[in-house]
């Protein structure tokens, strides 16, 4: 995918050129977004929350990056500057542009931003939304996953692997199945391509207890061995 930038005194938004946008602090800015009655929903995402925004013929979500741990004792949306190409909002929309190239099922990168003040940034990103999906997680506080479905995760899952992507933080709630039981995967802020190794594994295993987590405080068996076997023979 082709990158267009435009640099301001305090920053920079890096974007898809196909689009024409004026591309202004404001497009950022849920508030702004919800002044033009264009603000279409929020959604809880890890430590923070995505605006879901109406834009001309297409709906993005937009995530404003925080922090989390101790970090966020101090600052938690504020990061230490580093280099435009190291800011956390350019690196993740380059990564998805690179995986949407290689056919992965990720939402198309529309634009970055980040936000300098001194030695520290605040940084947004903004991607097409994924039509009629819902995270893993939602899904399965509705009821159990069928075992198609369970082996659909594990397949893509498999891909992104395959692919040499490691996710930084796989869960239930980052894993989307949409309508047709497509899966997509999401957020791939620190997420890197690598060269195979343990981290697979380790990939896996923050999976699997999150699933574990969640399954935990809903009724019923919606987590079983059986479920994460299937999920394994899926991912193959």
């Amino acid at each position: 995918m082709d990158e267009a930038q435009r640099v301001f005194s305090d920053g920079a938004v890096l974007h898809d050129p196909a689009l024409s946008w004026d591309w202004t602090p404001a497009r950022f800015d849920p508030q702004a977004w919800a002044a033009e009655g264009k603000l279409l929903s929020r959604s809880q995402a890890g430590r923070g929350t995505v605006a879901f925004v109406r834009a001309r013929y297409q709906d993005w979500a937009l995530r404003h990056y925080r922090r989390g741990g101790l970090a966020a004792r101090f600052s938690n949306d504020r990061f230490v500057w580093a280099g435009r190409d190291r800011t956390r909002s350019f690196r993740e929309w380059r990564l998805l542009a690179t995986l949407l190239a290689r056919g992965l099922p990720v939402p198309a990168p529309v634009a970055a931003a980040y936000w300098r003040r001194g030695a520290s940034y605040t940084a947004d990103l903004i991607t097409l939304r994924i039509p009629d999906a819902l995270p893993v997680s939602d899904r399965l506080k509705a009821g159990p996953l069928t075992t198609g479905q369970w082996r659909a995760l594990g397949a893509c899952i498999r891909r992104f692997h395959d692919a040499g992507l490691c996710h930084a933080d796989l869960n239930a709630h980052n894993l989307l199945l949409d309508d047709a039981d497509r899966p997509w995967l999401l957020d791939f802020d620190r997420g890197r391509l690598r060269t195979p190794g343990r981290w697979r594994q380790g990939n896996l295993d923050r999976l699997h207890r999150s699933l574990s987590k969640i399954a935990a405080t809903l009724p019923g068996a919606r987590f079983e061995p059986a479920a994460w076997a299937e999920l394994m023979t899926g991912y193959g």
